[in-house]
């Protein structure tokens, strides 16, 4: 296999330490982790600072008490499932990135088009993360917070918060998965203990004094089922999708193939439940509580006045402690999106070293995080980012376990020696025109396009290859 990019990897900033990160082979057997890597990185990943956002979201759309507790419940579990039997078993397998492997698949083309549009989706859901940081940094400056309908930045005090973040972050994931990792492991445990922490703080103010009051306070307090501000109404099944699908492209979507490279087995994808009844769970319903209780002190807001800036929710709950505890939580997910963008990104600078790639990601992810509106609308966001990087896992999964079965080769490009393969190409961008479609004809909302995409991406690649490999380029 090529070794241009491993031939660079003493090249790095001045002081700085180099990794390998065996961007073009795969994995050796006495690099790999142990599950507590695992355990530690989607726990610190997933309990993080859009956590202090996402809950605050559902109860803006109006979710119910039962749609959120069950929805986030089931859905979660999907997600699990997803990354165990989807994921780790082909990152096991070939144990290279998921760009290396689209590569050989897809051809220096289209893979090159396809990890600039993964790297600046990795990159501006990085940016929500330093914008959620910020919130706290800001605190002792007395700096105005972004509203729920602000978009632009509304203060330079805005602006120097997200930048300090921003360049700390950056740095951190620069270094590699191995400072990514450590830094998850240290930092997770005591964050989680203070998400916790705000949650059950926020519940005698709330009115919940005993398990008996839970239910009726939930109901009517907290989730009252009725939208903010002329918001849309997100039901169970909003609910269910958004917690399955809001990591689309990191599972079903093949990104963490380059995490679970590194995993001894594929029974380490169950290591991404830390991450999602922790996070996604917990962290949501804790933030959750600690944005109903905002709103009762201020029973006037509405979608106009409403402020949704996590870091003084969480001190007005937990003293500095919760505001340090929103700096950690975006750092803990920010560092390991900006290292995925950094090998995205790899393919297009193929003469840097990867500390240097991943460093103007991290500059991207700190510009976008400057526009509040990554993090107002990121259920948004993240619904659509997922959508739109989701069908080359398709192309992934069925290049490894399907087209061998039907006499088909994997790994065409490679073999073939052709830069772009069509069947994968019209698989990923006609599949993004049929969400489309549903979208503009049909009222489709994006929360619910994965399932469709994904079949009919499934379609389009296999009936792509069977004409390519049988037609054109016989081997």
């Amino acid at each position: 296999m090529p070794e241009e990019l491993n031939t660079r990897e003493t090249e790095s900033a001045p002081g700085s330490t180099a990794a390998n990160e065996y961007e073009r082979e795969s994995v050796p057997e006495s690099k790999l982790k142990g599950l507590r890597s695992f355990v530690g990185m989607y726990a610190g990943e997933h309990a993080a600072g859009t956590e202090f956002v996402i809950g605050p979201l559902f109860v803006v759309h109006g979710v119910s008490a039962f749609d959120m507790l069950v929805g986030l419940l089931l859905g979660n579990f999907m997600a699990v499932l997803s990354w165990r039997f989807l994921c780790a078993p082909i990152a096991v397998r070939v144990r290279q990135t998921m760009y290396y492997q689209l590569e050989r698949i897809c051809g220096i083309r289209l893979v090159t088009l396809y990890n600039l549009a993964n790297g600046l989706m990795f990159c501006f859901l990085a940016g929500a993360m330093v914008s959620v940081s910020a919130t706290a940094v800001g605190i002792p400056f007395n700096m105005k917070m972004p509203g729920l309908n602000d978009w632009l930045p509304n203060s330079a005090g805005w602006i120097v918060a997200v930048l300090a973040v921003g360049l700390v972050i950056s740095i951190v994931a620069a270094r590699g998965y191995d400072a990514v990792a450590r830094f998850a492991n240290i930092a997770s445990p005591w964050m989680v203990l203070v998400f916790l922490a705000c949650g059950i703080a926020a519940l005698p103010q709330l009115g919940i004094h005993s398990l008996a009051d839970f239910w009726p306070v939930a109901n009517k307090v907290i989730w009252k089922g009725v939208p903010i501000g002329g918001n849309a109404q997100y039901t169970f099944w909003h609910v269910f999708c958004f917690a399955w699908f809001c990591n689309l492209a990191m599972h079903v979507g093949m990104s963490d193939l380059s995490i679970f490279r590194y995993a001894r087995k594929a029974g380490y994808g169950y290591a991404s439940a830390a991450g999602m009844y922790v996070g996604h769970y917990m962290a949501w319903i804790s933030a959750a509580l600690l944005f109903a209780l905002y709103l009762k002190e201020n029973p006037a807001e509405t979608a106009d006045t409403a402020v949704l800036a996590p870091g003084p929710m969480a001190m007005n709950i937990a003293g500095l402690a919760g505001a340090v505890c929103v700096i950690i939580a975006g750092w803990t997910t920010a560092n390991p999106t900006i290292y995925r963008a950094g090998l995205a990104f790899q393919v297009l600078f193929r003469k840097w070293s990867r500390f240097r790639v991943t460093l103007v990601a991290g500059a991207l992810a700190t510009i976008g995080g400057i526009f509040p509106a990554l993090v107002m609308k990121l259920l948004d966001f993240v619904a659509l980012y997922g959508l739109i990087l989701m069908p080359m896992g398709t192309v992934i999964f069925l290049d490894y376990w399907v087209l061998p079965k039907l006499n088909l080769k994997s790994f065409y490009a490679e073999v073939a020696g052709i830069s772009t393969n069509w069947a994968a190409g019209a698989a990923w961008i006609l599949s993004l025109c049929f969400c489309l479609a549903l979208f503009l004809l049909f009222g489709m909302e994006q929360f619910f396009l994965f399932i469709p995409c994904w079949f009919f991406a499934a379609v389009l690649y296999i009936a792509g290859s069977r004409i390519i490999q049988r037609r054109v380029h016989q081997i």
